[in-house]
C-alpha cells in the first residue's frame, strides 16, 4: 500500500517546475502507546478543558484562543481572526536558491520528508531536477505554506528521490554561547590528549541505525507481554552510583593500556617520565558516566 503524502504541490526551480508530493521520513507511530484508564471502573479517561476558575467545564464553542499580557489579563483571538493570520498558499514549493549541501548548521534541521513525483507524467521533470542537484552536489533553499505556516526548506537529492527538510527559524535556535558560557578556557596536551586520541581511533566505525535499540521500547513490549502472561513483573534495582575515579586512569582502562600508553608513545613515554607524573597529578576530576 503507497504511503499517505502528506502534501502535494509543485517544486517550482525557475521557470521549470512538476509536481511532487511530501511524505513523513521519520514517524513514532510505531511506538508502544498508552491510554489513561479509570483503575476503579477499567473504562477510558478522556481529557476535558475546565475553567481555572470555577472548575466547571467549557464547551467547545466557548473556547477561544488568548494570548497573555499580564497577570490573568489575555487578548482575546476569535476563530475566524486566528485563520486569517494563516498566509495563503498557491502549493508552490519554490526554490530561492542553491547552496552547497553542509552549509546550513545542523541545528536548524527540524523535520525529514521524503519528496517524490506523485505520477509518472512528472518523472522526468523531477528526475531532471534532482540528478542536476546531485551532480553539481548543491542542496535547494524553498518555501512554501506547510500546515499552516511558511516554512523554509533544505532539499537535497536521496536515493531515487528527493530529501526535503524543514528549518527552524532563526528565532527558534538559541545562541550556543547561553550553553557554553561556563565552560573554562582549557588546553589538554600531553599524555591525556594522546590517550583520548588513541581511544577515538580504536572506536572509529560506520553509522548504522539498525545496530540501535530503543531500550525503553523493548523494555515496555516485554512489560505487556509478561502481564498478558500473567507473570510476576519484578521492578530492578537501581543501579549504584560509581565513584569518583581519576581521569587519567579512566583514559588509560579505556584505551586497554593497563596504565601505560599506547604502544607507538611507550618509548617517548618511558624517555620523560616526569611529564606523564605531572600529568596525573594536574588531571582535573569528574564522576564517571
Amino acid at each position: 500500500m503507497a504511503p499517505r503524502a502528506n502534501w502535494k504541490g509543485f517544486l517550482k526551480v525557475g521557470e521549470l517546475s512538476c509536481p511532487v508530493a511530501l511524505y513523513t521520513a521519520a514517524s513514532t507511530s510505531e511506538r508502544i502507546a498508552f491510554h489513561t484508564i479509570n483503575r476503579t471502573t477499567g473504562h477510558r479517561v478522556h481529557r476535558a478543558f475546565v475553567d481555572s476558575d470555577t472548575g466547571k467545564p467549557v464547551e467547545k464553542d466557548d473556547q477561544v484562543k488568548g494570548y497573555e499580557i499580564g497577570s490573568g489579563e489575555y487578548v482575546i483571538l476569535e476563530p475566524d481572526e486566528v485563520a486569517a493570520a494563516v498566509p495563503e498558499s498557491d502549493k508552490t514549493l519554490s526554490v530561492s536558491a542553491f547552496i552547497g549541501c553542509s552549509d546550513v548548521d545542523d541545528v536548524y534541521f527540524d523535520k525529514p520528508y521524503y519528496l517524490a513525483p506523485p505520477d509518472k507524467h512528472a518523472e522526468e521533470a523531477f528526475g531532471l531536477i534532482r540528478e542536476g542537484m546531485r551532480r553539481k552536489k548543491v542542496a535547494a533553499i524553498a518555501q512554501t505554506v506547510l500546515f499552516r505556516r511558511v516554512r523554509t526548506l533544505l532539499i537535497r537529492a536521496y536515493d531515487e528521490g528527493l530529501v526535503a527538510t524543514t528549518l527552524n527559524f532563526d528565532y527558534e535556535v538559541r545562541s550556543a554561547e547561553e550553553a557554553f558560557d561556563n565552560m573554562p578556557d582549557m588546553k589538554i596536551k600531553g599524555e591525556m590528549l594522546e590517550l583520548a586520541e588513541h581511544i577515538i581511533k580504536t572506536k572509529k566505525g560506520k553509522f548504522d541505525p539498525t545496530k540501535f535499540d530503543d531500550r525503553y521500547e523493548a523494555a515496555l513490549g516485554e512489560l505487556v507481554k509478561a502481564k498478558l502472561e500473567g507473570r510476576k513483573i519484578e521492578v530492578p534495582k537501581q543501579p549504584k552510583r560509581e565513584k569518583v575515579v581519576d581521569l587519567m586512569d579512566a583514559l588509560r582502562q579505556s584505551a586497554g593500556a593497563g596504565g601505560k600508553q599506547p604502544s607507538t608513545r611507550t618509548a617517548a613515554a618511558k624517555s620523560k617520565p616526569a611529564r606523564a607524573a605531572k600529568a596525573k597529578e594536574t588531571a582535573p576530576r569528574r564522576k564517571a558516566g
